[in-house]
């Protein structure tokens, strides 16, 4: 079944599990992108065997999962996820070294690294979810633009939206993030 289907975008084989939840199409998604998430689990994880379990854990967790969101850019979806779960690792690792000071010590730089990955970890999250919060065309013009690194005119071909409603919609995009994001940070202390 792979072979045929291995010049599938993405987006086909998510619209076809999304048509007859077969999961034989999330295994040809995943399959594309195991190194990848590999690779990631290795730059927080720093462990092979640690990542090759979180690889494993993640794919359960996408197969659960997927079916309960409309994912339109699965590439970006399934390493936010990955990066999530390799986050939490971190969190119960660091919570647990706590726990066990007497045998377990994390220098202070480590400590400071893994809180200042927190923090950006958590800032791009805040991020993640206020893009899912703003109307469709700013969310397309802001994903195109900021995250695919499309330039305007690329925008304008792809969408068939005018220069000047790309430009709005990045404009004003960016304004309802800033809010959306300031609303979050108060909600939050």
């Amino acid at each position: 079944m792979q072979n045929i289907h291995d010049k599938k975008t993405d987006q086909e084989i998510l619209d076809l599990f999304y048509q007859d939840k077969n999961n034989e199409w999330l295994g040809i998604l995943l399959s594309r992108y195991t190194l990848l998430l590999f690779g990631l689990c290795m730059k927080y994880l720093k462990n092979q065997e640690d990542a090759k379990d979180a690889v494993q854990q993640i794919f359960i967790k996408v197969i659960s999962e997927l079916s309960k969101y409309q994912v339109t850019y699965f590439k970006s979806w399934l390493y936010m996820v990955g990066k999530n779960y390799c986050l939490m690792q971190l969190r119960q690792k660091k919570h647990l070294s706590i726990e066990l000071n007497e045998t377990i010590y994390i220098s202070e730089e480590n400590e400071l690294d893994i809180n200042a990955l927190i923090k950006k970890e958590t800032q791009l999250n805040t991020l993640e979810n206020a893009i899912l919060l703003l109307n469709n065309e700013q969310k397309l013009c802001i994903t195109l633009f900021y995250l695919k690194k499309n330039s305007y005119l690329e925008i304008t071909e792809k969408t068939g939206l005018t220069m000047l409603q790309v430009k709005s919609f990045i404009q004003n995009g960016k304004r309802n993030l800033k809010l959306l994001i300031e609303k979050q940070e108060e909600n939050d202390r």
